[in-house]
């Protein structure tokens, strides 16, 4: 689970495809049967196709992103049904945007549980949380667009990539290296309120403390958009460097303001707080000298051939739309989904328990370069992460400054009990 706002192409904001409904349920469990292929079916899947479900943000302070990554996921089911499909069946993906809205996420989810098999998106933590006991209910395996160590634990619910406070863990190590950090510094941390934002929180905090460091906290809401306020205190208070776990217009925010104060200390953001098309604004040359971004998945800049691939693939389908992490994040969660509901065709169970347990046997799966183990939900699915720096000439806006790797710390955090 950036960006300036961008506005979605009307057809974005409908339904891609018709739910699938001949195998309808009112439950969501229960009303499980066999097709003429001897394979097992439940809410979603009928003879001929597979439904999958998308609640997103096409109109919130995430619009953009989730335009890629609905963009993205619809490129993988294209060219999955291209392909012949998964078990003879059609995948496609019926999509409802909530703009990051709990309660018309409650509403979309509604709307969409009875008549699909998974979820490949579900934007936000605070969306995830909101109906995770409707998921646990309904058996309805959930890939969610956010990052927060409480989505962890959960037998239906599937954090792809490593979470927001193991990236702050990993984040913070790089900033001592890069900062010249001495025991006593002081690094401010500006967050969103909230579990996204929490969460990161929590991670500086558990790192700061084991490098000898403390944290000066600036809480915001996403509804900010001037953090002059916040700039100033983190510079009357000394910090030699920044954290933000916030959205991509509350990063320029941030960084305009700072560089316009000659306050040139490192900012390093989590994945969600940066989108490429800041760097064609007035504060693009600031965020290339002095924004980081700490993320479990490699930027398009990348050699791998994989991403390699998916850019090329990309930009032949939407010519028009930027590269960004949107197009990262909603591939590899629709790729692991991918791979679950093949294995769940190789043994003959496309029921959602079938699905959910295809799921957890995948302990070394490897999406884009990135390898990932889903086999206990208690841990992230990766303890990894890139350290990355906005480039405007790079593909997708971001190159690596350092692989992913993950630090000691990363592994002796306790983890939030969800």
């Amino acid at each position: 689970m950036r960006h300036p706002r961008l506005a979605p192409a009307a057809a974005v904001l409908v339904v891609l495809t018709l739910s699938a409904t001949a195998c309808s349920t009112k439950s969501g469990t229960g009303t499980d049967t066999a097709g003429s292929d001897g394979v097992k079916t439940g809410p979603g899947v009928t003879e001929k196709t597979i439904t999958l479900g998308a609640l997103t943000d096409l109109t919130g302070p995430y619009a953009s992103l989730g335009k890629s990554i609905v963009n993205s996921q619809q490129l993988y089911a294209d060219q999955l049904n291209a392909s012949g499909g998964i078990c003879g069946r059609t995948v496609r993906i019926t999509v409802k945007d909530h703009g990051y809205d709990v309660q018309k996420a409650v509403t979309a989810f509604t709307e969409t549980e009875p008549n699909v098999a998974a979820l490949s998106q579900v934007v936000g933590s605070p969306v995830v949380s909101s109906l995770q006991q409707e998921i646990e209910a309904k058996h309805l395996l959930t890939l969610p667009m956010g990052w927060a160590s409480s989505l962890l634990g959960h037998q239906y619910v599937q954090v792809v990539g490593s979470t927001y406070d193991i990236d702050m863990i990993n984040g913070v190590d790089f900033l001592v290296r890069k900062a010249k950090l001495k025991p006593g510094a002081k690094i401010g941390h500006v967050y969103f309120e909230g579990e996204y934002g929490e969460n990161a929180l929590a991670g500086s905090k558990y790192a700061a403390k084991q490098h000898r460091l403390s944290i000066v906290e600036q809480k915001i809401k996403p509804t900010d958009q001037d953090l002059t306020a916040q700039v100033t205190a983190l510079k009357q208070a000394g910090v030699k460097a920044i954290l933000i776990s916030a959205g991509p217009k509350q990063s320029a925010a941030l960084v305009g303001t700072a560089a316009a104060k000659g306050f040139a200390v490192p900012v390093l953001s989590n994945a969600p707080g940066f989108a490429p098309q800041l760097l064609a604004t007035p504060v693009g040359p600031a965020l290339e000298k002095q924004l980081y971004l700490v993320s479990a998945a490699p930027p398009f800049s990348s050699d791998a051939p994989a991403i390699q691939k998916l850019a090329k693939d990309y930009k032949a389908k939407y010519p028009n739309d930027p590269l960004d992490t949107g197009v990262v994040s909603g591939w590899n969660t629709i790729s692991v989904l991918g791979e679950d509901l093949k294995a769940a065709c190789k043994a003959k169970d496309l029921t959602r328990e079938g699905i959910a347990a295809a799921h957890r046997k995948q302990s070394k799966l490897t999406v884009l370069g990135v390898s990932f183990d889903f086999s206990d939900r208690a841990k992230p699915s990766t303890y990894q992460s890139f350290i990355q720096k906005p480039a405007k000439q790079a593909a997708g806006g971001l190159v690596t400054v350092e692989p992913a790797h993950e630090v000691p710390a990363a592994r002796t955090y306790p983890l939030p009990k969800s």
